[in-house]
This record gives structure tokens, sequence and C-alpha cells, in this order.
């Protein structure tokens, strides 16, 4: 690919596109983990929040609160710098990266989760109840396959704040688009100059969002129209 875009765009050029487009995988790969991971984690959350539990309400109340009040650049510098330096221990970028990314995702997906599901009606859980439907039979059998239409298109949108969010681990190190072009950008090569390196950074992130965006709000509209 490097030699395809050489013969298009000449060197330095063309190594450069190359070199970012191929670096786009790592933001890709680190946006898709923390999501699933941050999705799991949220699932549960979600559960411990709505379940009719004091303690597990309260658990689950304070760890969205902790983790939505540190900024995600304090995670990462907390996860991948002060507490390996604070124990005497290395950690592997990726790793750092990951966990403060499915921390920061788990706090916040959890919210838009538990906000679909109250937004169904009180008025399900009382017809479920008359029908002696348990709290879990409840949630499985009616609530949730309502609160998935409305789940989804705020989901897909938040899935856009990870994978800018991702931007934010080249300070640790993470070998990803951001971190490559910032090595490119202060480069002594002509041609690597910071207003030609960050606005191809723009338009590749611009391609990585923008799809789903469209595609958040079609679904948006088709929700809002099948209501």
């Amino acid at each position: 690919m490097e030699e395809l875009f050489i013969n298009l765009f000449g060197k330095p050029e063309g190594i450069i596109i190359s070199q970012l487009i191929s670096a786009c995988r790592f933001t890709i790969y680190l946006s898709l983990i923390a999501f699933l991971g941050g999705g799991v984690i949220s699932s549960l959350i979600v559960l411990m929040r709505i379940v009719p539990n004091n303690i597990l309400n309260y658990i689950s109340f304070i760890y969205t609160w902790l983790f939505q009040s540190v900024p995600l650049l304090m995670l990462l510098f907390l996860i991948g710098l002060g507490v390996p330096r604070l124990l005497g221990f290395d950690i592997n970028p990726w790793i750092a990266a990951t966990i403060s990314l499915i921390l920061f995702t788990s706090a916040y997906l959890s919210e838009v989760w538990r906000g679909s599901i109250q937004a169904v009606s009180n008025g399900q859980w009382e017809a479920a109840n008359s029908l002696n439907l348990n709290f879990f039979q409840t949630l499985k059998l009616i609530i949730l396959p309502q609160a998935i239409k409305f789940s989804v298109a705020p989901t897909i949108s938040f899935l856009i704040q990870i994978i800018k969010g991702t931007s934010l681990a080249y300070i640790i190190g993470f070998h990803d688009l951001m971190l490559l072009g910032k090595r490119w950008a202060n480069a002594p090569v002509p041609g690597s100059e910071p207003f030609i390196i960050f606005p191809l950074m723009a338009v590749m992130y611009f391609c990585l969002c923008y799809p789903l965006a469209i595609y958040a709000k079609h679904i948006e509209r088709k929700t809002l129209f099948n209501n």
C-alpha cells in the first residue's frame, strides 16, 4: 500500500499518508475493545442500578459518579503513569489505555442505557406486576425489547466519543493515529509540517466518525417515526 501512495503523492507525502492510514487500525481496535468491554461492565452497572436492592443501587451509583467525575485524560495519567510509578512497575500502553477507556466507557454508557430503560413508561412495569411476573421476567420480556430501540442511536453516538477519546492515549505512549501524526509533525522533514499533518489526521478521524453519526441520525429518525 505504501508504494501505491508513494506513486500517487511522492515522497514523503505518500509515506506519511500510508503510515497514518495504517495507524488508524490501532485507533479502531482500541475503540472496539473499549466499547465491548465497557458495554459488558455497563450492563452489570445498569442491572445493579435498577434492581430493587439499595446496596447494589448505591454501589452502582458510586461507580458511575466516580468515573464520570474523573476526566479521561486523568484516568490515562493515573493508570498509565501515576500508579505504575508509585508501585514501581511498568505497564504496557495497550493495557493502560484499554483499562482507562473501559472505565470511562462503562460509566457513561451505563447512564445511556439506564436512561433508555427509564424511557419505558412505568405502566409497563405495573402491567407486568399485574400478570405476576417477577423483576427479571419483566425486564427480559417487556422492558428491554422496548428500551433497545431508545438506546441504539445514543449508543452509536457515544461510540463516536470513544473513537475521539482514543486520541488522548498518545500521552502514555499508545501507538495510534494521534501519536504517529504528532511524531511526523515534529519531524524535521519537508512535507511533514504541522499544517499538513494535522488536517490529514482530522480528515481521517472524520472518516471514522461521520458514517457512525449518519447512521445514528438514521436510527433516531426511524425510532421517532415508529413511535
